[in-house]
Formats: structure tokens, C-alpha cells, sequence
């Protein structure tokens, strides 16, 4: 530390850039403070620091040290530090929300815990304020640290209440696919959010409770045996008036693919971890998808076997989203009447009188999703209160009244059969799935005209990759601009890959992130998480330099 102290006294005065003489690592008392990255100027990009505690000091309990516990004990002490700098505006860390993700601001590493945060040197103007920055680096991050990953100032009980509600998700997460299950919604949670752009529980909520005919009890290490709500595997309607909470339970099976810290309301709620949201994106890219099942023989006999546009219809985008899914294999999607296209969803039998289907390109969803089910085993749940073309092809049947689940599947299917009308399937070949794609990885590049890799996050909306704004919106799973940073790393590093074409570059990138991703992170950055293979690729599918082939 005297040292530090040494170089910050001597630029006191000085031009910002005598700031770069700090970079390197200084020994303190309990950890060791390591510099990486001084900024350029005041309004630049803040410095980049990491502190690293050894193991002996930490002490931190063995069962936090491994597997997921340890993935809820980094997130815990990360949160730990931004807590201990909450009145220090000059100091941050990327500590996340609601979701406890896979994060690179602490790290377990072989020397120890290790804290990535970064920090505004203070300056008037463009002159270093040397004694501000020896009282931020020598006094309020070792305060900080010590906050945050001693043991003399943790909260052992805290801490393992983390670690064991993070375990819990994972262990009921398991269990779905052997119970043939979709998704799980303990008793008691609470669905509904605070705002829009308030992620936290709403205080008076109604908590969550299942209809005996479709509870399941799941086992669970910590808690025990929790029961709830299961969806079955197959095809779930989730049907009701409007504002009682369909689109709310969806949403929160949306994100039960992500664990959920202690308070949420969600600790309980999980899904198969390859579900997949899709809807219509007005506007997007697609890139040579095989479209046929779902719109085929265009005007003047254009084929969508291996569709491209720069500006996809509503119904177009969301046909491709759902083969883009089949592509990366996921066996659940997830599906909103409120943001999908009338004419993808239903077409009635007066349409059908009207329109003759040899006039109408687009074979609609509901004529698909039995054969999705049959001869793919991929199963959907779908909110849809305005229409009741789907009952016949339901297995299950939820209506939300008041904001609580009503199993109504023997109802839905007697009214099906009472209201039988005259509407003809439309599918017109056996449904396959799609072919997989390679890629032009040489597409992918990170430069923007002047040749500068340029990557930058706006949220979670918009990914800056290179020359192109990729629009993020309708990937509705992303929960945290870290994933999205993520997504940059992995399409730098397919850009990086030799070779003129890369097949099936979905399962080269699910291998990275399974395991490559700490590589793939870099060193010594702080603001990363780890993204499910759905988002990369969905931002890969929307980046409209991308290039892509059938194989």
C-alpha cells in the first residue's frame, strides 16, 4: 500500500494520464489489489481493479466453494460489496438484480476470492486529484473488501440462506424432465412485478396457490418438499379475462429458466432450462431459415425454403423465430397471443370460405402445434384468451381467475366437441425439423468502418456489434446487459474462427459456454454473465451483416 500511496502523492497536480503510473498490483494487509486498466480521461470508461483475498483469510464455508452453491456465493459477496460502496459514487461492481447469474465480478479462483469492480479517478478538470484517490484506493476499497469478503463482518447465516435457495431452484429445475413437466410454480410464490421497470415483487400480491388436479410435489435439498403448480409436458392453453394474470404466469415461467435470489417471490418457480419465448418482430432480419412449414408457395412461386429478408412481416418473424428455436433445440417454447401475429396464430372457417387456401401462403400455428408435439416431442404453452380454435388440440387447460389457476381442461374439451365447426387443417406436408445452418464466420465481424472492433450495450435492447444496431426487444429471456456483453464475447470469438464456413455453429457455441466460458470472458473484466445459447443465438440470428448456408 505504501507504495500506491508513494505514486499517488507524487502525480498529485499532474495531467490525467500521469494516472497510468498506478497500474500494476499492491499488497495490503489483508488482500491484494491488482490495477488493470486506468482510464484515458474523467469521461472516459472507468478504471478497471480487481482484489483478490487469499482462501486462508476468506475462510469461507466449504459447501460455498463448489458447484452451484459456489456460483450463490459469488453472487452473494458481490452484492456484499456494492452494499459496502453504496455511498461511494466513484465505486461499483456488477452485482446484478433478481437473478443470481454467472458472473464475472467475483471470481473463486487459485489465489483466492477475487472482487472486479471499477472506480472514477477523481480529478478537477483534467488534473489528478492524487489525495481524493488515495483516500478512495487506500481507505474505502480496503473497507469495502474487508465488508465484503471477511469473515469477522459476514453474515454466515445470510450467506447460506443464498446458497440454499439457489441450490433449490437447481434441484427442482432437475427434477422436470423426469416428472414430464415444462415448468413448476411453488405455493405461495408471487408472480406479479412492481412495474414494468421494476423487476422486484409486488407488496400486495396474491400469492400463488395450484388446483389439486394439477399439484405435484417436487423435492427440493433445503426446503424440503415443495408443491405447486406443474405443466405437464404437451400442449398447455393458459385461457382467462383479461387482467387476471395469464401473461404474469407466463412471464414468470419466461424467466424460471434463471434462479432467483432470496425475496423474490420466484424462488420457486422454474423451467426447462431450453425453453424458449417466441413472438412476432416486426421489422428483424432473417437469414436463409426454411420457412415451409409454416408460409410456403409465395406469389409468383418465390420459395421459403431458405428465406431471407431485411425486413421480416410480423407473421414472418415469428415463423422463423419458432424454426430458429427448433434449430438450437429447444423442447418448449412459450407463446402470447398479446405479442403474436393474428394471421400465425388462427385463420377461422370463414376465412377459410373466404380465402381459399391456395391463396393463403401462411399455414397457421394452430394447424402445427400437434404435429410440434407429436413429431418433434416439443411442447408449448400458450396464453390465449381470444380465441377458442386450440381447445380440441389442448392437453392441459389453466384459466387465471383473480389472479389463481383453475384446471377447466374437461370443460374446454366439451365445449370443443359442442362447438364443433367446419374448419379444415391446413398443414399441407408432414412437419420435419429444420435443417441445420453454417455460418460465414468472416459475416461476423466485431470492426466498424474505420476498422475498430466496436462493441457496445444499450440495456438489454440494443447489442452495438461492428457496423450493425442489433435490436434486442423481442428477446424477451435476456434480464441483464452483463448477458448481453456476454453475447458480444461469443460473436467475437466466432468471428475469430478459421475457416470459410462453420456448421451448426449452435452447438459450437453451447460447447463454449458450457466449457470455455471463463475464456471466453477474458481477463480481467467485470460486468460479464454467462447467456443461454437461446440469446446468442437470437442476436446472431438478428445481426444483419451475418451470413448463413443450409448444410
Amino acid at each position: 500500500m505504501g507504495a500506491l500511496q508513494s505514486t499517488l502523492s507524487r502525480i498529485d497536480g499532474k495531467g490525467y494520464k500521469a494516472y497510468r503510473d498506478i497500474l500494476g498490483r499492491y499488497a495490503f494487509e489483508d488482500f491484494t489489489l491488482i490495477i488493470d486498466h486506468v482510464q484515458g480521461d474523467p469521461y472516459a470508461a472507468p478504471s478497471r481493479l480487481r482484489a483478490v483475498m487469499p482462501w486462508a483469510r476468506a475462510a469461507l464455508p466449504e459447501d460455498a466453494r463448489g458447484g452451484d452453491r459456489a456460483r450463490a456465493a459469488r453472487d452473494w459477496l458481490a452484492r456484499g460489496f456494492r452494499r459496502a460502496v453504496r455511498d461511494e459514487r466513484a465505486l461499483a461492481i456488477d452485482a446484478g438484480a433478481q437473478t443470481v447469474l454467472d458472473r464475472t465480478a467475483c471470481l473463486f479462483t487459485d489465489e483466492g476470492v477475487e472482487l472486479r469492480f471499477t472506480l472514477n479517478l477523481p480529478a478537477r478538470g483534467r488534473t489528478i486529484l492524487g489525495r481524493q484517490a488515495e483516500a478512495l484506493l487506500c481507505k474505502a476499497v480496503p473497507a469495502a473488501v474487508a465488508q465484503a469478503l471477511a469473515p469477522e463482518h459476514r453474515d454466515e447465516a445470510a450467506l447460506a440462506r443464498h446458497c440454499d435457495v439457489v441450490e433449490d431452484q437447481v434441484a427442482l429445475r432437475g427434477q422436470l424432465a423426469e416428472r414430464d413437466l415444462v415448468a413448476f410454480v411453488g405455493d405461495g410464490a408471487v408472480l406479479p412485478r412492481r412495474s414494468g421497470v421494476d423487476d422486484r415483487p409486488l407488496a400486495d400480491a396474491i400469492a400463488f396457490a395450484a388446483p389439486e388436479a394439477l399439484a405435484v410435489t417436487l423435492e427440493a435439498p433445503n426446503a424440503g418438499a415443495v408443491t405447486g403448480l406443474g405443466i405437464p409436458r404437451g400442449i398447455t392453453l393458459i385461457v382467462g379475462g383479461g387482467f387476471h394474470g395469464k401473461s404474469t404466469l407466463l412471464r414468470a415461467m419466461e424467466l424460471g429458466v434463471y434462479d432467483h435470489i432470496p425475496g423474490d417471490g420466484r424462488e420457486q418457480v422454474v423451467t426447462d432450462p431450453m425453453a424458449v419465448k417466441i413472438r412476432a418482430e416486426d421489422g428483424r432480419a432473417v437469414h436463409h431459415v426454411d420457412l415451409s412449414p409454416f408460409i410456403n408457395h409465395l406469389p409468383y412461386g418465390k420459395s421459403t425454403e431458405a428465406f431471407e429478408t431485411e425486413l421480416a412481416s410480423g407473421s414472418t418473424s415469428q415463423a422463423a423465430a419458432l424454426q430458429e428455436a427448433l434449430e438450437l433445440g429447444a423442447a418448449s417454447l412459450l407463446v402470447d397471443e398479446d405479442t403474436s401475429a393474428t394471421n400465425f396464430m388462427i385463420r377461422d372457417e370463414r376465412m377459410q370460405a373466404l380465402v381459399a387456401k391456395r391463396d393463403e401462403p401462411i399455414t397457421p400455428f394452430v394447424d402445427r402445434i400437434r404435429e410440434l408435439r407429436d413429431a418433434l416431442g416439443v411442447s408449448t404453452v400458450l396464453v390465449m384468451g381470444g380465441s377458442g380454435d386450440y381447445f380440441a388440440h389442448a392437453d392441459t387447460v389453466i384459466q387465471m381467475h383473480d389472479y389463481l389457476p383453475r384446471d377447466v381442461t374437461d370443460e374446454a374439451h366439451r365445449i370443443a366437441a359442442e362447438h364443433a365447426d367446419g374448419r379444415r387443417e391446413e398443414g399441407e406436408a408432414p412437419l420435419a425439423a429444420p435443417r441445420p445452418r453454417a455460418l460465414r464466420p468472416k459475416s461476423v465481424d466485431p470492426a466498424d468502418p474505420k476498422g475498430k472492433v466496436k462493441t457496445k450495450v444499450r440495456g438489454v435492447d440494443t447489442l452495438v456489434y461492428g457496423r450493425d444496431d442489433v435490436d434486442l426487444r423481442a428477446v424477451e429471456q435476456l434480464v441483464d446487459p452483463s448477458q448481453v456483453r456476454g453475447i458480444a464475447r461469443v460473436l467475437q470469438r466466432l468471428a475469430s474462427e478459421r475457416g470459410e464456413w462453420i456448421e451448426a455453429p449452435a452447438e459450437r457455441v453451447a460447447q463454449w459456454l458450457a466449457a470455455d466460458w471463463e475464456r471466453l470472458a477474458g481477463h480481467p473484466d467485470g460486468d460479464l454473465a454467462r447467456p443461454r445459447l437461446a440469446e446468442v443465438m437470437a442476436a446472431l440470428n438478428r445481426l444483419r451483416s451475418a451470413r448463413f448456408r443450409a448444410l
